[in-house]
């Protein structure tokens, strides 16, 4: 009998995944990667990248840029650790649905791209600290500052110093803006604005004698900052109810917010602010002349003559006349006949009650003073500017001058026969660089 030998079958080698091809985990763990590296990519903005520490932003002002990307970065980092664990739980049951995991992804790669978009903003301003503009705008940082400290030293009461202080930068396209603290700002993805942000166009860096606008655009934040932003449309409303046509009321109560601008940048730097209002307003009669019903600045044609009622209560009404003059042969008077009828012909009350609601009303924000009380100008600073402008003109130090006075100092100086403006801006620039 034949026997048949059977030799035991050698099991088949189960085949290995080849790691080459794509898999759902593959997928995944790169998902996963990705997450963790998009949040490693959410350095917080250091010091030392911006230059030298003399023109290089604040410790106070990267802080508050970094606090503000911080709650992302922790919502981020939530979600990572999240992410981990989704990989690891469909890893070991790959039936499980997937979609949690992809909305988790989708949600950390908004966020990623939240937080660049803010430190791409910060960035942009923070480097322009490296650039040649480094030190003027530091320069403009410190005007601002000078403006705060002279406006909160002055107040009736001490009360808490608003911090960091106004931070500035250069955008071109447009004339001088600001941002005030805490204001919701779309290029912050709608967060809080931390700090007030100045920006300048480029060309008023080059002529000094031009940034009047700094103590104006500072003084939107002073309004906010102080809790006043809210307070002056009430103010001028009591102060006028009876006394000018309520169109007209309307009208100047919609204007508070420029028109306390204006009036801080006269009391903080004087004539020479009007001046430098007159360069800016001062366009084609046409636009001068145009009212805009919806609009918060005053109808530029107005406007130089608003200062000067305030001009004439500090003292200073030669200047004032001749602002006024110079003003109403450029913009006749019949310029205004497309202004409406009730704030035209109650024009004149109606400035002098605007400058006594805003300047000369005593207001428990200021501490029980009033706004011409807590900051002033007068013949005496006048000849404070006199003797910096001299000194800006021979290149020499001008001392302990408060810094915001060098924009009066400047105008001051351009008008000497023979000045040079090169020069004059770079002893501008020198001076703020050496306080």
């Amino acid at each position: 009998m034949t026997i048949a030998l059977t030799y035991p079958q050698r099991a088949r080698p189960v085949p290995r995944r080849d790691p080459a091809l794509y898999s759902t985990r593959r997928f995944l763990d790169r998902q996963a990667l990705n997450a963790e590296r998009y949040l490693a990519g959410l350095a917080p903005i250091r010091v030392e990248e911006f230059g030298s520490p003399a023109i290089a932003p604040t410790g106070a002002h990267i802080a508050a840029a970094n606090a503000l990307v911080d709650e992302l970065r922790r919502a981020l980092s939530g979600d990572v650790v999240a992410m981990r664990r989704m990989r690891d739980a469909l890893a070991a049951a790959p039936e499980g649905d997937i979609q949690p995991f992809l909305e988790l992804k989708a949600r950390v790669y908004r966020q990623t791209k939240e937080g660049e978009k803010l430190f791409a903003f910060y960035r942009g301003i923070f480097d322009q600290r490296s650039g040649r503009f480094g030190g003027r705008l530091r320069g403009v940082d410190r005007i601002a500052r000078n403006c705060y400290q002279a406006i909160w030293l002055g107040l009736g009461r001490a009360r808490s110093v608003p911090a960091p202080q106004p931070f500035a930068y250069i955008e071109d396209g447009n004339g001088p803006a600001t941002y005030r603290r805490g204001v919701k700002l779309s290029k912050l993805g709608k967060r809080a604005n931390p700090f007030p942000l100045v920006k300048i166009p480029q060309h008023r860096l080059h002529n000094p004698w031009t940034l009047g606008a700094i103590p104006h655009e500072v003084a939107h934040n002073l309004q906010n900052d102080l809790g006043l932003w809210q307070v002056m449309p009430q103010v001028i409303t009591r102060r006028m109810t009876g006394r000018v046509p309520p169109e007209a009321l309307a009208v100047w109560a919609r204007w508070h917010k420029e028109a306390f601008a204006d009036y801080a940048g006269c009391l903080l730097i004087g004539p020479a602010y009007v001046e430098s209002l007159i360069d800016v307003v001062g366009r084609s009669q046409r636009q001068v002349a145009a009212f805009n019903p919806d609009g918060v600045h005053p109808t530029p044609i107005l406007r130089v003559p608003m200062n000067c009622v305030l001009l004439r209560r500090m003292g200073f009404a030669d200047e004032a006349r001749a602002f006024v003059t110079a003003w109403h042969r450029i913009y006749p008077l019949r310029l205004r006949r497309g202004l409406p009828k009730a704030l035209r012909e109650s024009f004149d009350d109606g400035a002098t009650l605007m400058v006594e609601a805003i300047c000369e009303t005593a207001l428990p924000q200021l501490g029980g003073r009033s706004l011409r009380h807590v900051i002033s100008f007068t013949k005496k600073d006048v000849a404070f500017v006199r003797e910096a402008a001299d000194r800006l003109l021979r290149g020499e130090n001008t001392g302990v001058l408060p810094e915001r006075y060098l924009i009066a100092a400047a105008r001051r100086a351009i008008t000497r026969k023979g000045a040079d403006p090169v020069a004059i801006a770079g002893h501008f620039y020198a001076t703020l660089g050496r306080v």
